[in-house]
């Protein structure tokens, strides 16, 4: 061909190649591994990738579970996802730019299996099938009627919730026998408990929740302080839609109650977005004991690129609810009012860079402010005290032990009181994770958080604060060998202001002799997990603690100085767990058993003051007495210096009848006692003699513990027994939900000794099986009566039950909700 012939066709040519190359570098390409829960490739699976619900392009994994897909479009994507034998699934919506290279890696679970993808226990997502640890995780289909998650926690095993009252009452967690401050509560990864871990979970709405997360056992390695005995981790809803979705539900039910809910989300180009709002309110079934609650929450994302991401978080609650006491002792409800304004704020960076390296940065703040407020001393007042008394009143103990008479109410004094209280947290986390192969993770965190408290009352002579500056540093690496062990190793360090240093372990071990598959028992796997956890003090403990008493008295200084006294210091846990999960008719169903021994020591209770110089062990004989004659006029203080254990069995197991019924139940038995204690009931049990003149009760020689439990007692609130059943079917217009919660008897106490008509002990009960034993039964439904509308009902307490709550405090009885649901759009999940 001559040379101006070939440059005739070499131009045009050349210029088709540029135009062709510059169009695959735009292209917007999707990579990833498609895999099996524990890890091992999909071949041949199908992945699809769609815009705006239009197939954009396919590829199908090949040999090692990869696959690539090129697209020159740009903006909102998401993949669905099929392969033989396994369920179909979609994932979240991404962006990805036409210059962008986003990965994509996804988990495939068995057509037949109930798999979740879960972070607690390793601080990345992973599948569930290869933890070691144990880890409930709970979608927020599963309780569409809840107006707050009691009721899906009492859907855990090992969980303990109590809840004080009805709506609105103090609501606390106990996980595995641990104390109920001990748990780390996250919103998006932002602490949102007080200083110290006290949480009220009753002013937590589930408006705008999407998943609920529940670690039992220390995980301090990745939580820090707080995480003593588990982990709750919430997660908002996002928007997912490309139009905007709009959700409205409001029902209206017994005690005057009301909710209003709505929410709207969706996506729009590099900008997804979430808000709802919710309204509670309801008179509960006595009097003084109205409850409120306005919840705000808003979720808010913008992609730089597919590898950079900007995400902010906010959450405002504003709730108050009646004090009325326990009512039951008193026959009269005490006039005070609680209130609570929580607000909760994140804004977090994170960027995956080629090779699926990940980095995170978050800032979280936490403001949390509680005022309660005693209006005036109700009760009956007597000349004789000038105190305020309750009616004459029988007090029956599940133990079947009974007293009668009337307990003091209100004392004299300055009314209406006022006592607030602040508890302001900002906190800063990055965390830094690389694969270095396919099988190995290492992850990295640092974690610096300023806290400040504050409580004050003008009534009380209340004016006390306290700054806390602490940071901490986790180093883990986890990973597998041949899809059959899995492994997680790694360790945390805190300097805290108040306690100084700490360390603590982790290392967590699966192993799975048969893998899951189709067969009667293809699927069994046995685990072990070793951890230790520890506890900052709260505020109420650091203000009436030794070395703080010194500090307000006059020569305290050089007292803490001359007998080498140190702050209050952390309490500490660990734990051993072991156990199996054992899959059974082709993956329809799943039995877990496992066994845990938690030991908790160093725990801080209230000492008299007279022997807290004894338990000082750096202080000669001398110095104990010259200490002891310093702070005798102090009342009890605050001092590390009680251990208990709580070990126990917990089982669980679920079965999927059919693709749209769903059977789930658990069981725990729990076995805690007391095994140190130096508080005043330890140190002198008290023992009801009865009334001056009168014949004494049959347990005149019971030793009782008035205010704590006694040494080789179980811990107050913490039955031996619980469990939970719960029956989901999801048709296409019906959908229905019935679940149980049950508990047995439980240690407590009356905590009315010298508080009774001669200020004795008449008043007192044998602390052992004080608090009834309970079955809640609740059962809820919805009717899809178009395709936007839904008639929903939630009928709660079926059996009338009015003592699901500790000795003293009555429950609600059998009440129901009646509303109805409209969707535009669809809903604004994650």
């Amino acid at each position: 061909m001559p040379v101006r012939s070939r440059r005739k066709y070499f131009l045009p040519g050349f210029c088709l190649f540029l135009i062709l190359s510059t169009a695959l570098v735009r292209a917007a390409i999707v990579r990833g591994t498609v895999t099996t829960s524990l890890g091992t490739p999909v071949v041949h699976a199908s992945v699809v990738l769609l815009q705006n619900s239009q197939i954009v392009a396919i590829a199908v994994t090949h040999s090692d579970g990869t696959y690539q897909i090129s697209s020159s479009a740009s903006g909102r994507f998401y993949a669905l996802v099929s392969a033989s034998n396994f369920k179909q699934i979609t994932t979240l919506s991404f962006y990805a730019g036409t210059a962008d290279s986003h990965q994509e890696d996804i988990v495939l679970e068995s057509s037949n299996a109930r798999q979740e993808m879960v972070v607690s226990a390793t601080g990345t997502p992973a599948p569930e099938a290869p933890i070691s640890a144990a880890v409930t995780a709970q979608r927020s289909g599963t309780f569409p009627n809840r107006t707050d998650l009691i009721d899906p926690l009492r859907q855990v095993p090992g969980d303990f919730v109590v809840r004080q009252g009805q709506y609105g009452a103090l609501a606390s967690l106990f996980i595995r026998g641990g104390n109920s401050d001990s748990n780390q509560v996250n919103l998006d990864g932002v602490p949102i408990g007080d200083i110290g871990g006290r949480f009220d979970y009753s002013n937590l709405s589930t408006s705008g929740i999407a998943d609920l997360e529940v670690y039992r056992g220390p995980n301090s390695v990745l939580y820090g302080s707080d995480a003593a005995s588990g982990a709750v981790n919430v997660s908002m809803s996002r928007g997912s839609t490309a139009f905007p979705s709009l959700f409205y539900e409001g029902d209206a039910g017994t005690f005057t109650t009301f909710r209003n809910r709505a929410q709207v989300g969706g996506t729009h180009k590099k900008f997804d977005y979430y808000g709802g709002f919710e309204a509670f309110q309801s008179d509960n079934s006595i009097k003084m004991d109205e409850f409120h609650d306005d919840t705000a929450s808003a979720n808010l994302g913008y992609a730089f690129s597919s590898a950079t991401q900007l995400r902010v978080i906010a959450s405002n609650s504003d709730a108050a609810t009646g004090t009325p006491g326990p009512f039951n002792f008193y026959g009269i409800a005490d006039a005070g009012k609680r209130s609570n304004q929580d607000i909760y704020l994140g804004a977090s960076l994170e960027h995956r860079t080629y090779g699926n390296w990940h980095n995170l940065v978050r800032y979280g703040m936490t403001r949390k402010r509680e005022e309660d407020i005693n209006f005036y001393p109700a009760g009956i007042q007597l000349t004789s005290s000038n105190n305020y008394y309750g009616y004459n009143t029988v007090i029956d103990g599940a133990n079947g032990y009974s007293v009668t008479g009337q307990a003091i109410l209100n004392f004299p004094g300055t009314y209406p009181n006022t006592v607030e209280q602040v508890n302001n947290r900002d906190q800063v986390y990055f965390q830094s994770d690389y694969p270095f192969t396919q099988h190995i993770l290492g992850l990295f965190t640092f974690r610096y958080a300023d806290e400040r408290g504050a409580k004050k009352s003008v009534a009380y002579g209340l004016d006390q604060n306290i700054e806390r500056a602490n940071y901490d540093y986790t180093g883990q690496i986890q990973g597998d060998y041949r899809s059959r062990l899995f492994y997680s190793l790694g360790g945390g360090v805190e300097k805290n202001q108040l306690f100084g240093t700490v360390g603590t372990p982790r290392l967590g071990l699966a192993y799975y002799p048969v893998r899951p598959g189709n067969g009667p028992f293809h699927g069994t796997k046995i685990w072990f997990n070793f951890a230790e956890g520890y506890q900052e003090p709260s505020l109420d403990e650091q203000f009436a603690s030794l070395y703080d008493f010194l500090l307000g008295q006059q020569g305290g200084v050089a007292a803490i100085q001359q007998y080498r006294i140190s702050p209050i210091v952390e309490e500490q846990s660990r734990t051993y767990e072991g156990g199996g999960a054992q899959s059974f008719l082709s993956e329809r169903g799943l039995l877990r058993i496992g066994y845990f021994h938690n030991q908790y020591g160093r725990q801080i209770e209230p000492v008299p003051a007279t022997e807290v110089p004894a338990l000082l062990p750096q202080l000669s004989s001398s110095e104990q007495q010259s200490l002891e004659s310093l702070i005798s006029s102090a009342g009890p203080l605050e001092v590390n210096a009680q251990a208990f254990r709580a070990m126990g069995v917990e089982s669980e197991v679920q079965y999927s009848v059919f693709r749209t019924l769903f059977l789930r139940g658990g069981y725990t038995y729990l076995d805690a006692v007391v095994q140190r204690s130096f508080s005043s009931s330890a140190l002198e049990p008290v023992f009801n003699t009865g009334l001056p003149g009168e014949p004494a009760p049959s347990f005149s020689k019971v030793p009782i513990g008035a205010f704590d439990p006694l040494r080789g007692a179980r811990p107050f609130q913490r039955p031996p027994h619980t469990g939970f059943v719960a029956v989901n079917y999801s048709g296409k217009q019906y959908a229905v939900a019935f679940t149980g919660a049950f508990a047995s008897r439980s240690d407590d106490s009356t905590f009315l000794g010298g508080r009774d008509l001669v200020e004795g002990n008449s008043l007192l009960l044998p602390n052992r099986n004080l608090d009834f034993s309970y079955a809640k039964l609740d059962l809820g439904g919805s009717y899809q009566v178009l395709s936007w509308v839904a008639a929903y009902a939630q009928l709660d307490n079926l059996t009338g039950n009015k003592r699901i709550a500790p000795l003293g405090y009555p429950s609600l009885p059998f009440t129901f909700r009646v509303g109805l649901r409209f969707t535009i759009g669809h809903s604004s999940n994650k």
